[in-house]
């Protein structure tokens, strides 16, 4: 009998700034469906217990976590993205550094969402919380590239996070 390969993250072995941290292995699930009740509206998330439900596009949905599905066409995309969450007061400052979304409280917020380029990288951004908690779902082939970019911009001067030395794996 073979022995089931070990899961490794793509970002393994990354030692993050304070603030930064990678969740890997979330259930992630594409689903095209006609929009109804119980899927939320342009630009938000609705969660239901271990399950959260990303608005994409009109008709698209990315479903994170676990718990029941609605009614739709659905593929596993879990292993095609990992994600890393920024939290912290100056966290907003880091992803302006190279995001144009407009992430001030009044445009973007806790239940907010959207697909957009962070630092040329493609990723989809969720607010979790006002505290403020980020929430970047990035392609694992793009993770080390953006846990790179990430940790030099909380290093600047104006974003004012603490940094790590520069003998970190990338």
């Amino acid at each position: 009998m073979m022995a089931e390969p070990a899961r490794r993250s793509p970002l393994a072995g990354f030692a993050f700034p304070t603030g930064m941290k990678e969740i890997p292995f979330l259930t992630m699930v594409n689903l095209r469906a006609h929009p109804r009740a119980g899927l939320p509206g342009p630009g938000s998330v609705r969660t239901e217990g271990e399950r959260s439900i990303l608005w994409l596009g009109p008709g698209e949905f990315l479903a994170v976590g676990g718990g029941p599905l609605p009614e739709g066409s659905t593929v596993d995309v879990s292993a095609a993205r990992t994600t890393i969450e920024l939290s912290g007061s100056d966290s907003r400052a880091v992803l302006e550094q190279g995001c144009t979304l407009d992430l001030h409280p009044r445009a973007f917020r806790a239940g907010n969402c959207a697909a957009t380029t962070l630092a040329r990288a493609r990723v989809i951004l969720w607010q979790t919380a006002d505290d403020p908690v980020y929430r970047l779902l990035v392609a694992c082939s793009f993770a080390g590239y953006l846990a790179a970019w990430l940790t030099d911009a909380a290093a600047s001067d104006a974003a004012g996070l603490v940094a790590v030395s520069d003998d970190r794996p990338r």
